[in-house]
C-alpha cells in the first residue's frame, strides 16, 4: 500500500475496512500523476487499468465501480452490479463485497453498522448533499439509524470551497452553520453539511472531515484547483 493512502480512523467493528487512495502510488503521468483511478477524465486507459490492478492487491475482491452523476440513487451490491451502474452510493450486506466511489473534491462518506453486518459508501458533492444522497444511503442500509456510524473522507475544505448564491439557496436548513460570507459569494463547508444531514437522518457518530483536497496538491487530486486531474477512490467492505 502507498505510504500516504488513508485507513479510516473511526470506531468501526474490526471486520469493517475503509481504504482511501491518494494521488500517489500509481503509474499515470502529467495532470493525472500518479494513482488516477477514473476512466473518464482524460487519462490513458491503460494507465487506469494498471492503477486499478495495483489497487486490487489491497482488496478482497474487484470493487464495484459506479457511473456517478451527482445524484441520489443508491445501488445494492451485488444485485445491481454492472459495468455502467448509474448511482452515487452503494451498499453491501455480505463480506467481501467492495463498494467504491471516486472523488476529486466531492465528499466520500463511508457508513457501517455497529455490529459489522452492512456497509455503504456515498459520493456527496453539493448537488448530492442537497438532493438527499446521505438520507437515501441511510435508508438503503435498512437498520435503525442510531446503529450506524460514519466516516468523512478527504474533500475540498471550508476555506477553499467558494460558491455562489445558487448553491447557498440549496441549503436553507444548513445555511447558518455551513456557510461563511466572502464578499458577494460564500465559503461552503461540505463536512459541516454532511454532519448535519447525517444527524437529521439519525446518524450522530461521525468521524473524519479534517482534510482539504484543494490545499494539498502533492497528496490529493482537486478538480477545483486543477481542472484536468485524476480521481481517488474511497472503498469500504467487510472482511470475508
Amino acid at each position: 500500500m502507498s505510504a500516504d493512502w488513508l485507513r479510516a480512523a473511526w470506531p468501526a467493528p474490526a471486520n469493517v475496512r475503509v481504504l482511501n487512495t491518494t494521488r500517489n502510488g500509481g503509474c499515470s503521468a502529467g495532470a493525472w500523476a500518479s494513482m488516477n483511478l477514473g476512466e473518464h477524465c482524460g487519462d490513458d486507459p491503460e494507465n487506469v487499468r494498471r492503477n486499478r490492478q495495483r489497487l486490487l492487491v489491497e482488496l478482497p475482491a474487484e470493487p464495484q465501480w459506479l457511473h456517478q452523476v451527482h445524484g441520489t440513487a443508491v445501488a445494492v451490491h451485488p444485485g445491481d452490479v454492472g459495468p455502467e451502474l448509474e448511482a452515487d452510493a452503494l451498499v453491501a450486506f455480505a463480506p467481501g463485497q467492495v463498494c467504491a466511489v471516486l472523488t476529486a473534491d466531492c465528499l466520500p462518506v463511508a457508513l457501517c453498522d455497529r455490529v459489522g453486518s452492512r456497509v455503504a459508501v456515498a459520493h456527496a458533492g453539493w448537488r448530492g448533499l442537497a438532493g438527499g444522497v446521505l438520507q437515501a444511503t441511510v435508508d438503503a442500509l435498512a437498520c435503525p439509524p442510531g446503529e450506524l456510524i460514519g466516516w468523512l473522507g478527504p474533500a475540498i475544505g471550508p476555506s477553499a470551497y467558494e460558491v455562489g448564491a445558487d448553491v447557498a439557496r440549496a441549503f436553507p436548513d444548513e445555511f447558518e452553520e455551513a456557510f461563511a460570507a466572502r464578499g458577494d459569494r460564500w465559503l461552503l463547508d461540505l463536512y459541516a453539511v454532511a454532519r448535519l444531514k447525517l444527524a437529521a437522518a439519525g446518524v450522530t457518530t461521525v468521524s473524519g472531515g479534517d482534510l482539504c483536497t484543494y490545499s494539498e496538491p502533492r497528496r490529493f487530486y482537486s478538480y477545483r484547483r486543477d481542472g484536468a486531474t485524476g480521481r481517488m477512490a474511497t472503498l469500504v467492505w467487510m472482511d470475508p
